[in-house]
């Protein structure tokens, strides 16, 4: 029987130049999850799904995650002609990606985020999913853009209304704990923490008060 290759090609028609390009994903029938790490990253058997959620044109190297790739209006997309693709060296982000590679895009995404003013808390994410490569390659990067995650975090979560659906408050409290326990700030991952175990909404979520209590121990 025929082996099913982890990775299938998707086409994709770029919003700022309009070109189509190819980029890859990894087939959720072959996700075999082997360990999640404390701020949820996730490790698989085979190619980790993580390194392919970034889609970057290779004509016009407009780039942003899967799910705001299309999120773009006519304003924007000058922006991103003028301050990116007038720049760019066509280059293709399609096959097999080494982890290198994808640290590349997620960068790119995140100076095409902030260049659209994207909200603080999904420029966090961006940051958090760099550290998380960075971790990946064992190189000492991951802290630096861990510092990053966790102030972008904190600006969202006294500034910004979370409506992205994938984290609420709840979440968020634990995750800003959790990376400044993982940056040695013990005091500051407490206060997090206890915030966490003190929301009333924790009743509905024992995953993460079980989480909490474990890091708040290991804090403590």
């Amino acid at each position: 029987m025929e082996k099913v290759e982890e990775l299938y090609d998707k086409k994709v028609q770029c919003p700022v130049c309009n070109q189509e390009f190819t980029t890859n994903k990894v087939r959720t029938s072959k996700l075999r999850l082997t360990k999640r790490d404390s701020d949820f990253l996730a490790y698989y058997e085979g190619e980790n799904p993580i390194k392919y959620n970034v889609f970057v044109c290779q004509h016009c190297g407009y780039a942003a995650i899967e799910d705001k790739f299309h999120n773009i209006n006519s304003k924007e997309r000058e922006i991103i002609l003028d301050k990116v693709s007038s720049n760019w060296n066509k280059r293709s982000f399609s096959g097999r990606r080494s982890i290198k590679k994808s640290i590349e895009a997620y960068k790119l995404a995140l100076y095409c985020g902030q260049l659209l003013n994207f909200e603080k808390y999904n420029l966090a994410n961006i940051c958090l999913r760099i550290a998380w490569l960075y971790r990946m390659k064992k190189d000492n990067n991951e802290e630096r853009f861990l510092y990053f995650a966790l102030d972008l975090y904190k600006e969202a979560y006294y500034n910004e209304y979370l409506n992205d659906g994938t984290m609420d408050e709840l979440t968020l409290t634990y995750i800003i704990g959790e990376i400044s326990r993982r940056l040695g700030k013990k005091e500051e991952a407490l206060n997090w923490f206890n915030n966490v175990l003190k929301n009333p909404e924790i009743k509905n979520n024992r995953v993460i008060e079980r989480m909490t209590r474990e890091q708040w121990q290991l804090a403590k």
